[in-house]
């Protein structure tokens, strides 16, 4: 709920004594506390895409006053409460720094600022609103990272996303009057494709959607901004309903690397072998159930086989679900070729008993944004991009440096590559409008280097042994392949560097078996200063502090070792 002018002039009164005037002195204090991924998205910069006004986003010590004490003054924060305000200072500190590009700096304050918390983890108040902090800080400032190394940083590991479908498939929600009457009326005015059946479970999603899980169906939408062109065009070839278009909102939200428990991965969460007989293969390098565009066709390809076999839609988007063999059978053990009846007989899997409605209610509420409110929304942008086959391995970190585009937007234009590295006659997409300048780049990079190499551009101040220091690579090196014995401001180098791959079945697995979305790593330096800090932090906040002395963060680790840094998701 939004939290009213008056409540936030309240909570600055309840900690006036107790917190440093210097860490909650202004009203923009609320304005600029970090903010979960859930809250704001964060944007290349550094910059926030919007502020979010409700309770979660004020600063720990505010929310702790207001949630623990509401409407007294009785509230005395401790010292773990006054570290996590120092920390969260720490951050904004960082976060301005590194809009500033002053991104070593920037490290400085977002590592103290995991110290900080770290030391805050032995007596938070509120332990649950303590680790949510930790891990959407963490999480932050990892993102951070990914951005601010942009194309000089080194090979990532790709991240992996849970499917957001397991966490509700399994539920059953009561129905609101009000929402049954309006839906009613609703639907005598809405056209679809996809047949609709109004029924107390399709309510109870809407519900659902409508409350607690609202967010779940705003993120969906606005990342379908992103490629409904693609699938709308692909879904009118294959004659397939455009409203099936929900169906990938259902399993994976949209996210291209979504995986499951059941090992189902890809915007259409395509196991292994159903997506084979697509045609979505796998190698060492690739996997095609990753890729949204070769995902989409034949998630299309198998919905229109799958309405040929049952000629019913509710049929078909079940046995997409659970298989066409559970489906036939469940028809032949009652005697039903009706979803509702299989339903209710319990003769389906109890997921995929609530799959259609929830494909359903995500589709009466789309085609009734604005009585939802679902009208304006920040929709994601229409994804462009060209395609340049790469006729050798070629390292992505080389790609962004000569498109100048930071690996991770690469790595999001091309979600099925596996690693850091585009396999020899792999089809690598790249921002729109780059493929000719990438190809004249790479010209300048030998065949047999470009899985390693990097390009450099001269700056001021720069001469080639600094530029050397910085790849880990010699100075003659850099300046035999070049044919250079100096180097002058605005020169292009080619840099023999020695990256490798790294292969991904970890993080599949930590996002199949993990109960949050962002398993999360933080500095191993703050674990040697703080070890008791750590074993309880790990103790208290298991989901957000698994790794939680595993890795530095990304840009440190790339510094101290001239290693990748892997973070797993």
């Amino acid at each position: 709920m939004p939290c009213k002018p008056a409540s936030r002039a309240i909570l600055l009164s309840l900690v006036a004594g107790c917190a440093s005037p210097s860490l909650y002195s202004q009203q923009s204090a609320f304005q600029t506390s970090f903010f979960s991924p859930a809250a704001a998205h964060v944007h290349e910069n550094g910059t926030s895409a919007s502020v979010a006004d409700t309770d979660e986003d004020l600063p720990y010590i505010f929310q702790v006053a207001k949630e623990g004490h509401p409407g007294t003054v009785s509230f005395q924060p401790n010292a773990s409460d006054l570290l996590i305000g120092q920390a969260e200072t720490k951050f904004q500190t960082g976060r301005r720094l590194f809009r500033d590009q002053s991104y070593d700096q920037a490290r400085q304050e977002f590592d103290a600022a995991i110290d900080l918390m770290l030391q805050a983890s032995e007596n938070p108040t509120d332990r649950h609103l303590f680790e949510l902090k930790l891990e959407d800080m963490v999480d932050a400032i990892h993102r951070f990272d990914l951005s601010g190394l942009g194309a000089a940083q080194v090979e990532t590991e790709p991240q992996f996303d849970k499917a957001p479908l397991e966490d509700i498939a399994g539920m059953t929600f009561p129905v609101d009057p009000k929402i049954k009457d309006k839906v009613q009326v609703q639907m005598k005015t809405t056209a679809s494709a996809l047949p609709l059946v109004v029924n107390d479970v399709v309510l109870g999603y809407i519900n659902y959607f409508s409350g607690k899980g609202r967010r779940t169906i705003e993120y969906g939408l606005e990342r379908a901004a992103k490629y409904q062109p693609m699938i709308s065009k692909i879904l009118a070839e294959e004659g397939v309903p455009q409203e099936l278009i929900h169906l990938a909102q259902a399993e994976s939200g949209f996210l291209p690397r979504a995986v499951s428990r059941a090992a189902a991965e890809g915007m259409w969460q395509f196991v292994k072998f159903r997506g084979n007989e697509y045609g979505l293969m796998q190698t060492p390098y690739s996997d095609d159930r990753l890729d949204p565009e070769k995902a989409t066709r034949a998630a299309a390809h198998h919905l229109h086989d799958l309405f040929n076999e049952f000629h019913d839609w509710y049929l078909a988007i079940a046995a997409y679900n659970c298989g066409p063999g559970a489906v036939e059978r469940a028809v032949e053990r009652t005697g039903y070729a009706d979803y509702w009846e299989l339903r209710a007989r319990h003769a389906i899997p109890n997921e995929t008993s609530n799959y259609v409605p929830i494909i359903l209610a995500m589709t009466i509420m789309e085609k009734n944004a604005a009585e939802y409110g679902l009208d304006h929304l920040s929709w994601e942008s229409p994804i462009e991009y060209d395609t340049v086959k790469v006729e050798s391995p070629t390292n992505l970190a080389l790609i962004g440096d000569l498109v100048d585009t930071p690996m991770p937007e690469l790595q999001q234009l091309n979600p099925a590559l596996l690693r850091g590295t585009a396999p020899s006659g792999y089809d690598l997409r790249v921002p729109k409008g780059t493929a000719v300048q990438l190809d004249a780049a790479l010209d300048k990079v030998p065949l047999e280097i470009r899985q390693w190499a990097r390009m450099h551009r001269v700056q001021e101040g720069e001469n080639l042994a600094l530029i050397a220091h910085r790849y880990n690579v010699s100075a003659s090196s850099v300046a035999s392949i070049n044919g250079v014995t100096q180097a002058a401001p605005g020169d292009q180098l080619v840099i023999p560097g020695a990256y490798h791959d790294i292969s991904v079945p970890a993080a599949r697995s930590a996002a199949r078996k993990s109960t949050s979305k962002r398993p999360i790593t933080v500095a191993s330096q703050t674990a040697a200063k703080h070890p008791v800090a750590v074993a309880s932090a790990k103790a208290l906040a298991p989901k957000a502090t698994a790794k939680v002395a595993a890795h530095k963060t990304l840009g440190t680790v790339a510094r101290a070792t001239h290693k990748p840094a892997v973070i797993a998701r």
